[in-house]
């Protein structure tokens, strides 16, 4: 038996309205052909909303045609940007953990370094 790759391609979609679905997206791929995956990246913090972006993975002539055919389109009022991903590059992990500066629970301001506003200066 003989197994052939099919070249696949992963596409970057972003300027998604919030409301779109995995379904939602692969429904707008379908038309250049065979949608293999279709995923909307979701904000955990944010009650698992949407971001505005996903990914869509198709065959390589079939992604072209779709990046073509979709790249500056206008969706429910927002432009799409529609283009190959690149790879993940390596990022420094999170911070767990407390706050930093800001307020506190009573809106009273706290944390910074206020050292250089009390420093004299001699001129």
């Amino acid at each position: 038996m003989i197994v052939y790759k099919v070249n696949m391609k992963k596409i970057f979609v972003g300027g998604l309205p919030f409301r779109f679905e995995d379904k939602d997206l692969a429904e707008l791929f379908a038309p250049f052909g065979e949608v293999k995956s279709a995923t909307i990246i979701r904000d955990k913090a944010m009650y698992n909303r949407s971001k505005g972006f996903g990914f869509v993975e198709m065959d390589d002539a079939e992604a072209d045609a779709a990046i073509a055919g979709l790249s500056g389109s206008e969706l429910d009022g927002r432009t799409l940007t529609v283009n190959e991903a690149r790879p993940m590059t390596e990022r420094p992990p999170r911070r767990e953990g407390g706050r930093e500066g800001g307020y506190d629970r009573n809106n009273r301001g706290f944390g910074g370094d206020r050292r250089d506003n009390n420093r004299r200066r001699d001129y």
